[in-house]
């Protein structure tokens, strides 16, 4: 339970953190681009050494689906890190909704960070960028974080600069996902166009992740017997 627990605080964390950067900064001058995607990077970051050591820290649905289907964790064990990080995507937009009622923070995303597809060319053109990104930065948490040829302790920055650098390819696309429970909590809050096109950055970030792992799983070294 330690585990699940672990991880609906390390999702509830990066969504409050990476969406609040966005609302907070803009995402339509280079200066809040860049300041979200490190926001979100370091969020990473932070959280992999904080609990790291208990979940192994996906906070993201797509990581850990490409965990389980390479073997790496059981199924029961996916489902229950699902729960925490919906749940964690939940609370933090429910939080962001919260200081903007309460604090009158400016929510100049004018949609609590959630995700859009018209930057895109619409539905398929956002579901392509945010298969292609996810494929990316999935692949490269498997790759750090293999057991045999991995990186160890700097797994967790590699990881989080690898999401910097996908943000700052994809914010001005699709707001970033690469993350279902990211997209999933804001978009509640948000209602409207955001929680019509939510499927999209629920499905493609899996798809995403489904296939980094069967790539990672091609091209990981295999074990000598």
């Amino acid at each position: 339970m330690k585990k699940y627990i672990a991880e609906c605080i390390g999702t509830f964390v990066l969504t409050l953190l990476g969406c609040g950067t966005a609302m907070f900064l803009g995402c339509t001058t280079p200066a809040g681009v860049v300041g979200t995607a490190i926001a979100f990077g370091l969020a990473v970051v932070a959280m992999a050494y904080t609990i790291g050591g208990i979940s192994g820290c996906h906070i993201n649905p797509a990581i850990t689906l490409a965990v389980a289907i390479s073997g790496r964790m059981s199924w029961k064990d996916a489902c229950g890190y699902w729960v925490g990080q919906i749940l964690g995507g939940i609370v933090a937009g429910a939080v962001l909704l919260l200081l903007t009622k309460v604090v009158a923070a400016p929510d100049l995303t004018g949609a609590l960070g959630s995700n859009g597809v018209a930057n895109a060319g619409g539905l398929g053109g956002a579901f392509l960028v945010e298969v292609i990104a996810t494929f990316i930065f999935v692949l490269v948490v498997l790759g750090t974080t293999d057991g045999k040829v991995g990186a160890g302790n700097f797994a967790g920055l590699a990881i989080g600069l690898s999401l910097i650098l996908v943000h700052l390819v994809c914010i001005n696309l699709t707001g970033t996902s690469v993350n279902p429970a990211r997209s999933i909590g804001p978009a509640i809050f948000a209602c409207g166009q955001a929680l019509k096109d939510v499927w999209v950055f629920i499905v493609a970030p899996l798809v995403g992740g489904a296939l980094s792992a069967v790539v990672w799983c091609a091209i990981a070294p295999k074990e000598e017997k």
